[in-house]
């Protein structure tokens, strides 16, 4: 029996003992050694040789990844261990620490009830640690911190015993610092990482070696000697006296919590039904004999088994053959199916209990987020959103016609494995757009169609993504629909501030309101809107919304959807570059309908609503808003003015500068058009001495002196007239 065999048996036996499971993620920002970590605890599990852990990175199975030195997928594998005379299963989600595929994490963190948070020695805590550490804190996951790449202290730094400690101190501090911002209001202290507690521990996953204070009393080693072992490059005998696996093995075991405990208090705040249903008890106490509840994650597109769906099983126990629902696409499937994945492999097994991270085949055309369930009457969980969206497209085309099916399957089947992608068609010119997190996102993804699904392609250069919004407040106008015989108030005017901010950091969107319902009144309070105005939002698209003022008016019930739906539209395509919208109240205030229902139709309220509401865009001032990332560019300090010169010809807003050793670290924000091309730029400016990473930062005003030149550009690429129509076009 080989290796893998023998695991997925003991595997499957473990599966059951919920007490003793361990769904877990690793996460970090870029580079800090998150893969390399999961290879040593991959070895432990005996899946590779000890010797091959750190080089052979089985977790970046994609050959893009091994090529980049990044990871790109969130990646699962069962894992098997001996505590303490105690067997332990770890499902374990290594993910990317790329900004660009922050998606991934997201989508991780609903699967897992804890993290390792590695932190780089000599880095410390960067932007992706916050945002990371933030994603995970939001879906109620329990972090422990591994600071890793120590030796870096001694070898770059040349710090003596006192001044490491220091930098320890340092990281933990500023790990505590995010969590008491971020963590659930019951876990702000509880979750705090300490030494003491043996929440931290420190290393090198690459050496093999790691330390914390709880195993230093099983290894008898001291600090002292740590540092002295460092200090003369004895690092192979230290990782035989105290191997990082088994250090952060005790971390997981003893402090990151099982599913029975996790999912007493997770699943009020991520699936966010009643709680005293029977399914919401059932998932609470992570029931394997109640009824079927499993939160898809992950899909993946196998040739032959077809979609292959990953996910937590919250409650009951999957087995092949079982009849399930889909609850957002609304139908019965039928499971062929069930297995756990090591790294890319799919591996079948009997079931899957409650508490498990699993897999399933058999649902076709399933996206993540679903909610599977034997009962289609459960609410389904709240979707997972992030506030970064896509910022740049590219057009694809297939150099041959004949591939122009094979094309747009590809491109199905990508948007299906990530969320974050988008696929469009540019209804002017037929041509395929595809939408993603920037520039990396979107050459990791054509060269999926060109090697994985064989067609070659034609792609324009990267366009990016803009918003439109307003200045002030519109006048209101009057919009007559197509026959003259209903007629439509309306003003717009920016969402306050508050409110902004809170739906745009919402990680589950607010959805489709019910009207006059307690649930949807609650979700738009909780935002910001007052007592009067909860009641009286119709929709919210993005970060925009609608109201209703009007009073009294026969019949106003019956064309609700349509004027929503006409919301809808003008907010998905603004009036100056048919843009989305952002940050826009729009209020009915009152309205005219002729009594026949048969003259007040979609084919009149539709494009009455939508122009009214673009007239009064214009009237109130509509501007471009571009997408912006924090950069965080590390150059030695000799290359300080050549990057701070590339940076300024960029239109980069510096925040902050700072020396960390003989480094400088530039930090600012960066306009996303103006960074296609950063890459080789920067590498030619400094001799490739920079390094640098970007977070999604929002948008901001496009500056007044570009709006107009931008704007025109925009309408040219999509086929428009040059010129913006007047405000009092659209009332014609």
């Amino acid at each position: 029996m080989g290796r893998t065999e023998s695991m997925v048996e003991l595997v499957e036996t473990l599966m059951n003992n919920r007490t003793n499971i361990r769904n877990i993620g690793t996460v970090a920002h870029i580079d800090h050694g998150k893969t390399t970590l999961s290879d040593s605890l991959i070895a432990a599990a005996g899946l590779i040789n000890q010797d091959l852990a750190g080089k052979v990175q089985m977790m970046d199975y994609e050959d893009q990844e091994q090529d980049r030195g990044i990871t790109i997928n969130a990646a699962n594998i069962s894992l098997a261990f001996d505590w303490k005379s105690t067997k332990y299963l770890v499902n374990l989600i290594d993910t990317p620490g790329h900004v660009d595929f922050t998606g991934e994490v997201i989508r991780a963190m609903r699967a897992v009830d804890g993290v390792i948070l590695l932190v780089d020695a000599v880095e410390g805590v960067m932007p992706q640690t916050e945002t990371v550490i933030r994603q995970a804190l939001r879906e109620y996951v329990r972090p422990v911190l591994f600071i890793n790449k120590v030796d870096r202290i001694i070898k770059e730094l040349n710090a003596n015993e006192q001044q490491m400690q220091e930098k320890f101190v340092k990281v933990i501090a500023k790990v505590n610092t995010l969590i008491e911002r971020n963590a659930p209001e019951e876990f702000k202290q509880e979750w705090q990482v300490s030494i003491q507690k043996g929440t931290v521990a420190f290393g090198s996953a690459k050496r093999k070696w790691g330390v914390s204070a709880q195993y230093m009393q099983k290894s008898g080693i001291n600090f002292k000697q740590v540092y002295d072992y460092l200090k003369n490059d004895q690092q192979d005998e230290l990782a035989k006296r105290s191997p990082v696996h088994e250090v952060v093995l005790q971390m997981v075991a003893e402090h990151l919590p099982s599913p029975l405990k996790a999912q007493t208090y997770r699943i009020k705040k991520i699936w966010g039904g009643d709680m005293e249903t029977p399914a919401a008890k059932s998932m609470t106490s992570c029931d394997d004999k109640g009824p079927i509840t499993m939160v898809v994650t992950d899909v993946s597109v196998d040739q032959h088994a077809g979609d292959v769906a990953t996910g937590r099983v919250y409650s009951g126990t999957l087995v092949p053959g079982a009849m399930v629902y889909l609850l957002s696409a609304h139908r019965e499937v039928k499971v062929s199916k069930v297995g756990v994945y090591m790294g890319n492999e799919f591996v079948t097994i009997s079931k899957a209990e409650a508490g498990n991270i699993a897999a399933i085949v058999g649902t076709k055309d399933i996206y993540a987020g679903e909610t599977v369930a034997t009962d289609k009457n459960v609410k389904p969980f709240e979707s997972f959103m992030s506030n970064a969206e896509p910022v740049m497209t590219v057009s694809i085309e297939a150099k041959n016609p004949k591939d122009l099916p094979k094309l747009i399957e590809a491109l199905r089947k990508l948007s299906k494995e990530d969320p974050n992608l988008r696929t469009t068609i540019n209804q002017e010119t037929g041509e395929h757009l595809l939408s993603g997190m920037g520039e990396l996102h979107l050459e990791v993804n054509t060269y999926r169609i060109v090697n994985n699904h064989k067609i070659e392609i034609q792609t324009s250069s990267p366009i990016v993504v803009f918003h439109e919004g307003i200045a002030g407040e519109s006048i209101v106008v009057e919009a007559k629909s197509p026959n003259k015989h209903n007629k439509f108030k309306l003003k717009v005017s920016p969402m306050p501030k508050e409110i902004y901010d809170k739906i745009s950091e919402l990680t589950t969107p607010i959805g489709k309101i019910k009207f006059k319902n307690a649930e949807s009144i609650a979700k738009l309070q909780a935002v910001g809107f007052n007592n009067d105005d909860s009641k009286k939002v119709w929709a919210v698209e993005g970060n925009n919304a609608l109201i209703d003022r009007t009073r009294g008016i026969t019949a106003l019930h019956e064309i609700r959807e349509l004027v929503i739906q006409a919301f809808k539209d003008a907010m998905a395509e603004g009036p100056l570059a048919k843009e989305k919208c952002q940050g826009v109240l729009v209020e009915l205030d009152d309205a005219t309908l002729h009594e026949d229902s048969i003259h007040r139709g979609p084919a009149q309220v539709l494009p009455a609503v939508t122009r009214g509401i673009y007239a009064c865009m214009l009237q109130a001032g509509s501007f471009l808003f571009e997408p912006k990332q924090l950069l965080t560019v590390t150059v030695p300090e000799n290359q300080m003015g050549a990057a701070s010169r590339e940076l300024g010809g960029r239109r980069v807003q510096i925040t902050e500068m700072r020396q960390e050793g003989d480094s400088s670290i530039i930090i600012g924000k960066a306009p996303v058009k103006e960074l296609i091309g950063f890459s080789s730029a920067m590498r030619g400016a400094t001799q490739g001495r920079a390094v640098w990473t970007a977070e999604y930062y929002g948008y901001e005003l496009l500056p007044r002196d570009l709006q107009a030149e931008t704007i025109k550009e925009i309408r040219k690429r999509k086929g428009m007239p040059e010129e913006v129509k007047t405000w009092q076009f659209f009332l014609d």
